[in-house]
């Protein structure tokens, strides 16, 4: 452990604070990605500092993803194969998006998703069908690994470089390229985040980042709030994959205006 975890006062606040949006987190991320628009600004609220904070948000929603995953794969939503390729090249894709950063700077990202966010909800509003039928039959098995490489790479690029909405964007692209419902989109998705995630939890837990007696209990809500969330959809459907995919990417275009909006303020004082 590094000084600045043992420094660190945990008391009943923290965990009222952190644990049930974890929960809620957990619930949303296991029906269209994003929990961690949600999960990783409560762990700076309660105070953790910036590397504490990154580290216990990769720690918890590890696990419920964890959790998500085996449940879609016990009922047969996650094609296998097409979600490993995505993974693998994920890795790949995340390790030069992250090194990318060294030498780019990111925030440019920021005013693409402006403009992109708003065009993907009103694709999505006016599409009502799209991610209701799975007819990813009709795209050749060639074509879709090929593509799911691309989509893999390019989404581990986005991860590494920049980060928000990941699973989201996974999600989106898998329903509009490769022609999957919405479910088993989503069993894709959380094959490849798994893989990510897991990348990312042992590097936290090799530079002593994670406070586990925060950590612990808050994986064990994000397993709950990923098994309720699964659970819904394995009963349901898509019946709430839909809005809560709306909302997710409306969320995430407030963050990203509330982060350009807060660089500017930021760049005030020094200009």
């Amino acid at each position: 452990m590094d000084y600045v975890e043992l420094s660190y006062q945990i008391t009943l606040n923290t965990y009222l604070i952190i644990l049930p949006i974890i929960f809620i987190a957990g619930f949303i991320d296991s029906i269209a990605g994003g929990g961690g628009l949600i999960s990783l600004p409560i762990y700076f609220i309660a105070g953790l500092p910036p590397h504490n904070a990154l580290a216990n948000n990769k720690f918890s929603s590890f696990f419920g993803t964890f959790l998500s995953t085996i449940r879609f794969f016990h009922h047969g939503m996650i094609d296998i194969k097409i979600a490993l390729i995505s993974a693998v090249f994920a890795l790949i894709g995340s390790y030069l998006g992250t090194s990318s950063i060294i030498h780019i700077e990111p925030s440019f990202v920021k005013y693409i998703l402006v403009i992109l966010l708003p065009i993907i909800v009103i694709f999505t509003l006016l599409n009502k069908d799209l991610g209701k039928h799975n007819t990813t039959h009709e795209v050749e098995q060639k074509k879709k690994i090929l593509l799911s490489i691309i989509t893999g790479f390019a989404i581990g690029f986005y991860d590494g470089f920049f980060g928000p909405g990941t699973g989201t964007f996974l999600i989106f692209i898998f329903v509009l390229v490769m022609k999957y419902d919405l479910i088993v989109a989503n069993g894709n998705t959380k094959v490849v985040n798994l893989a990510s995630n897991m990348a990312a939890v042992i590097t936290f837990i090799i530079h002593g980042k994670i406070i586990f007696l925060i950590g612990i209990p808050a994986a064990i809500m994000g397993i709950l709030g990923n098994y309720f969330g699964s659970r819904y959809v394995v009963k349901n459907g898509n019946k709430l994959i839909r809005p809560m995919f709306l909302f997710v990417f409306i969320l995430l275009f407030i963050k990203i205006i509330w982060d350009i909006i807060y660089d500017h303020k930021l760049l005030s004082y020094f200009f």
